[in-house]
């Protein structure tokens, strides 16, 4: 867990952001069914794309996620961290997530990391996603220096 807010208080912290394709919106357990779904059909894909080399999500129970989501529900509360769902427009199907991180690296001010279910990368909607997600940090979001992990 990481310690302090990585925005000042006065930031207003973006509650979603809306694509033709795709929302963007705060990642909790309410999204646990939906979510799994999503990380469980992507297990290939997501294997070393956060940055872990401990396998996730390999064997991961919907207990353990249930555990993830919490924790990430409660570091977007206290502004230390924020994880957002990637839903189709319908709601009805998590596309994949969207983290922003304080970043361990003195010259970043943040870490981003997103990724999109592995049946959809054929279709180019990852390299969508991270089109608008890193606008989205640049205009919306107090980071000028921003690290992507794995992507850059």
């Amino acid at each position: 867990m990481y310690s302090r807010p990585i925005v000042p208080n006065s930031f207003s912290i973006p509650q979603s952001l809306k694509t033709d394709e795709f929302a963007l919106k705060p990642l909790t357990v309410d999204n646990l069914i939906k979510d799994y779904d999503a990380v469980m059909s992507s297990v290939e894909h997501l294997q070393g794309l956060m940055g872990s080399d401990d396998g996730w999500p390999l064997g991961l129970t919907i207990e353990e996620n249930l555990i993830d989501l919490g924790w990430h529900q409660r570091e977007f509360t206290l502004r230390h961290s924020f994880a957002y769902s990637v839903m189709s427009l319908d709601g009805e199907l998590c596309l994949g997530c969207c983290y922003i991180y304080p970043s361990m690296k003195s010259e970043y001010q943040a870490q981003a990391f997103y990724w999109i279910r592995q049946e959809h990368l054929v279709n180019g909607l990852e390299a969508r996603l991270s089109s608008k997600f890193k606008r989205w940090l640049e205009t919306d979001w107090p980071f000028s220096r921003i690290e992507f992990p794995n992507r850059d």
